[in-house]
Order: C-alpha cells, then structure tokens, then sequence
C-alpha cells in the first residue's frame, strides 16, 4: 500500500510538473505582414523575425525564413524564390505561413518533445470569418494544441498600457506594414473601428511609384523602405534633408543614382497619409458623445511600425486638434499585449474573439 501511495505521489508529481512546463510554453504570436514576432511566457518577446520565406521553386522546399529570405528579395536566381506569405495583413498563401510559422515556433521550444502549447494570434480588425478560420487552421497545423485570436488594436491598446477595462474611452491607431487599425476601445471591448489595408508596404509603393513616374528609375521594395525610415515625413519638418536613392534606369538599363528631397517624398506618399489620417477621422465621427470627452482628455496612441514615420503624430494632432502621442516600444506593442493575454489568460478572456460562425 505504502508503494503504491509512493508511485501515485510521483505520477501526481510528474503531472504537475507537465502542466507547469505546458503552462511555461504558451505562446503569442503577432504573425504580420512585415515581422512576424514570438512572445513566450514568462519569457517575453524571443523571436522578432521579417515574414519571408525563400523556397526553390524546382524542388518545392523552403530555403531560408526569416531574416536570411528577407536578405534574400530581389537578389535570387531563377529557381529561388523570396516571397512574403501574408499580404496586407491577412494569409495569401496558406502553405508558407503554416511552415513559417511551424519554424518559428520549433525555434523558439527547441525541445520538441513538450506538450504542445496554446497560442494566441493577433489578426486584424477587419478580419474574415473564412480569413480567420485559415489564421487558425496555420496554428494548429504549426503544432499548437488551442489556437486564440485576438484583434490587432485591442492587442495595441493593452500593450501601449491604456486602461481598455475601464468604462473610459481610449482611441489606438496602429499602423502596420500591411494594414492600420483604428479602434476606441471601453471596458474591454471596441465601440467603434476601421481596419483599412493600407501601412507601411504602400507608402514604400507610393515612393517606387514616384521614381518610376519622376525620375524613369525602378527601386527595389528594400531601398524604398530604406528611403522612407530616412527621409520619408508626414509633415513639414524643421531641418528638411537629401538623400540619394540607387535604381536601375528604365530608358537606359543601367544602374543609376539620383538625389532627392524630403519634400519630394513628403508628396509622393500623400495619398496613402490621407488614407490613413481620413480613417482616424471616419472612426471619430463614430464615437459615441459619452467617450469624446474621454479621447479629447486621453488623446490618440500610435503605434506600429508605421507610427514611426516622421511628423505623422503633428500631422495628426493638426488635422483633428486632438492630442497624439507615439507610445514606448510602438514596433512591439501588438505583441506585448497579446502576450498579457497569455500572461493573464483567465482576467483578458474576454478580449478574444469568439469561434467564426460556419
């Protein structure tokens, strides 16, 4: 009797010690359009990596994911392939966001032999049902044991630290590489959103779109990026700067270098501004006259990617008159917060969407 008490107090033992290294391993993944990150908890944020995947297209296997395939875009042979799975902020191609995502994940457990983990999914607003279905169909198939999702700027907003419980108003724009988000959000839940797709990947569209049109000079999407984060702005600034862009000329072939102005970039990456600034706008007009108290008290946070353009928070701030602010870590504020998800799985419940309706 004695031994079998023994042996039900290690099965017990060892049990409990599988649920706390399952507990250990659940996972938050923010799967963009640009860079996909993984937040593990108790751990935090250990993997930030572009969502590219390199495949050889002769024998169908996946070359390189990550930062080595980004490295990769528009420098392959013909056989290679550097393609980004998601585009504009929802799945395009299913099979490559399973096995990148599949990657990630086995990076980031390493020991295969774990319990698999739950994982929550931060996805946009604007959503399908079917969209959602195949986010959760990625998850499942990359290993996961339940698969949650979780609205983008709802992630932002607990993320950037607003108060989303309480019965306040708090207004989050994120911006991404391939959609903004715009929500107000109140004791947990989105009075009133817009999700446009449009972010970051349009505005470098717009600027390869400006050499080609101005200049007869095709840039590639890495060096437009590169434009933009140096001399891109949403508004006048101070101490406007040059820069010089390298391309290949459309009449001649052959490389070429040409200089340009921070104005002249400004105006080639209106329309997609406008875009995003007329959401901010549409999802004011929504909000109920309880919360604009709220909103013109608390202000609009910015985050993403996106937010980081120059001069968007003044752009902002001149076109509705009320106070903007770029919030701290605004590049992982989506996944910082679909990770207090995981962290606090039992008190944030309510903030995941329900099952899509067949």
């Amino acid at each position: 009797m004695r031994d079998a008490s023994l042996d039900d107090a290690r099965k017990a033992s060892f049990l409990m010690g599988r649920n706390f290294a399952f507990l250990g391993h659940d996972m938050a993944v923010d799967l963009g359009t640009a860079n996909t990150l993984v937040y593990v908890r108790g751990r935090g944020i250990v993997l930030n990596e572009p969502s590219v995947v390199a495949i050889n297209t002769v024998t169908g296997k996946v070359v390189a994911v990550g930062i080595e395939a980004k490295r990769m875009l528009g420098r392959t042979p013909a056989n290679i392939l550097a393609v980004r799975p998601l585009k504009d902020g929802v799945i395009a191609d299913f099979e490559l966001t399973e096995r990148m995502l599949r990657y990630f994940i086995q990076r980031v457990l390493r020991r295969r032999h774990l319990a698999k983990p739950r994982i929550v999914i931060a996805v946009p607003s604007g959503i399908t049902g079917v969209e959602q279905r195949a986010v959760k169909e990625a998850g499942y198939q990359a290993g996961a044991r339940r698969v949650y999702i979780v609205e983008e700027p709802m992630a932002a907003a607990i993320g950037a630290g607003l108060p989303v419980h309480e019965p306040t108003g708090n207004m989050v724009v994120d911006i991404g590489g391939g959609t903004t988000e715009v929500a107000i959000i109140s004791m947990g839940g989105v009075v009133a959103s817009q999700s446009i797709r449009v972010g970051g990947d349009e505005i470098d569209q717009a600027i390869i779109a400006f050499a080609k049109k101005e200049h007869s000079l095709l840039l590639g999407e890495r060096t437009a990026e590169e434009i933009k984060m140096t001399i891109g702005s949403a508004y006048p600034l101070e101490k406007e700067n040059h820069a010089e862009i390298r391309g290949r000329d459309l009449i001649s072939g052959m490389p070429k270098t040409i200089v340009v102005a921070a104005f002249e970039i400004r105006r080639a990456i209106e329309e997609p501004v406008n875009a995003i600034v007329d959401a901010v706008k549409t999802t004011l007009d929504k909000c109920p006259p309880e919360l604009s108290g709220d909103l013109m008290d608390r202000g609009i946070a910015l985050t993403g990617g996106g937010a980081l353009l120059k001069g968007l928070d003044e752009r902002l701030r001149d076109e509705t008159g009320m106070p903007v602010h770029l919030v701290d870590r605004a590049l992982d504020c989506v996944a910082l917060g679909t990770g207090r998800c995981v962290e606090e799985f039992e008190a944030l419940q309510q903030v995941l969407l329900p099952e899509p309706r067949n």
